[in-house]
């Protein structure tokens, strides 16, 4: 049974006794029969299972290896407490893994994730140079919660959602240092095969999608503030083994100093289908290349100019997208494929600053570009 939203963001973290000095052989710290803090990934994974609630305290994880909390127990607390830290190593990670059933994952005040993303930047994320680790999965964390997480600098990816009913609020992902130092790719949320999927007040930076949903159904992003990266996409959808998005709601969010505002990208000659997506009430500022941008052409890094029809968007509802692009940005742009763009709605965008684009193809009637 579907946990309500509500009911899941007013479960809080147990709070956990003051422990005894560390044992240096066991990176165990206290346990008792409902609680545990861990001093180490190792002692973390190898006692996860005997524990209702488990702090891990200023965890240092070795080189090329997980922080593995998968297949928790059911009704697991986890709390990140002080700093979390990665060695460096290449390799694809990912830096934490976690699943199970009805988790609740917290943060104490003043932690942080530190996923050390620096030893990693080289300007080219996951398109070539060093191999770079994913930071979390979140994959079968099924009926759950992560509320109030503090990440610092991920080497690529944030985070990777694969799950139903899971609830992500009031998570910060600082990237900024990776602006002037190579930091590529750092999509903060990436859902794909996923169900009943809420990230609610985000706060991102980053240089790469702020939410790019791949694939899944009912799925709400609202509150974010992103800044500095592609903005907030449905995409791009077409070649994988789901190529379904369908219910997806973005609403009451900002998108500062970044490439894009919103945007829905298909792959071209993929097959697919985006349906019922509702872009809602979001502010644009500083916008780089466009924003408002659909587009059917979409292969990585450089769209062919040619739409192609094999994953229809559907239903799309576009309101109140208000602010500014850069002067040499534009303002809308949208490049559907014959037919394979209708019922859509389009009411109360307003955006200044930029260009009109003479290359949009085959609008669907009420839209304007």
């Amino acid at each position: 049974m579907r946990t309500s939203f509500l009911s899941m963001l007013a479960l809080g973290a147990a709070a956990v006794s003051a422990a005894p000095a560390p044992s240096p052989a066991s990176g165990l710290v206290e346990r008792s029969s409902s609680s545990c803090t861990f001093t180490s990934a190792a002692s973390a994974k190898a006692g996860k299972k005997s524990c209702s609630t488990i702090v891990l305290d200023n965890i240092e994880v070795p080189a090329g290896e997980t922080l593995d909390l998968s297949k928790l127990k059911e009704g697991t607390k986890v709390i990140f407490k002080g700093e979390t830290t990665f060695g460096y190593k290449e390799w694809k990670g990912p830096l934490i893994r976690m699943s199970g059933s009805n988790i609740e994952v917290s943060g104490e005040e003043g932690h942080v994730i530190n996923g050390n993303g620096a030893k990693w930047w080289d300007s080219k994320g996951t398109n070539g140079g060093k191999t770079k680790p994913k930071f979390f999965y979140a994959h079968s964390l099924d009926d759950s919660t992560i509320t109030g997480l503090n990440v610092k600098n991920t080497p690529v990816q944030a985070f990777s959602v694969q799950a139903d009913n899971l609830v992500l609020d009031q998570i910060t992902i600082d990237n900024s240092d990776g602006d002037d130092n190579g930091g590529h790719n750092t999509d903060a949320f990436d859902v794909g095969e996923s169900t009943y999927i809420t990230i609610s007040n985000a706060n991102i930076k980053n240089q790469d999608d702020c939410l790019a949903v791949n694939s899944g159904e009912n799925i709400i992003f609202t509150g974010g503030t992103c800044s500095g990266g592609h903005g907030i996409s449905i995409g791009s959808v077409g070649g994988r083994d789901d190529n379904t998005v369908k219910n997806v709601t973005i609403s009451d969010s900002t998108v500062t100093n970044s490439d894009n505002g919103v945007r829905i990208k298909t792959i071209y000659k993929a097959t697919g289908e985006v349906s019922d997506v509702t872009f809602s009430n979001i502010e644009l500022s500083n916008i780089a290349k466009y924003g408002i941008v659909i587009e059917q052409d979409y292969e990585n890094g450089s769209p062919t100019g040619t739409p192609t029809t094999g994953v229809p968007i559907t239903g799309l509802t576009v309101e109140k997208i208000t602010g500014t692009v850069k002067s040499s940005a534009t303002d809308v742009y949208i490049l559907c494929g014959d037919g394979s763009c209708s019922d859509w709605t389009w009411s109360g965008n307003t955006l200044s600053g930029g260009k009109t684009s003479s290359k949009c193809r085959n609008v669907p009637s009420g839209a304007s570009c």
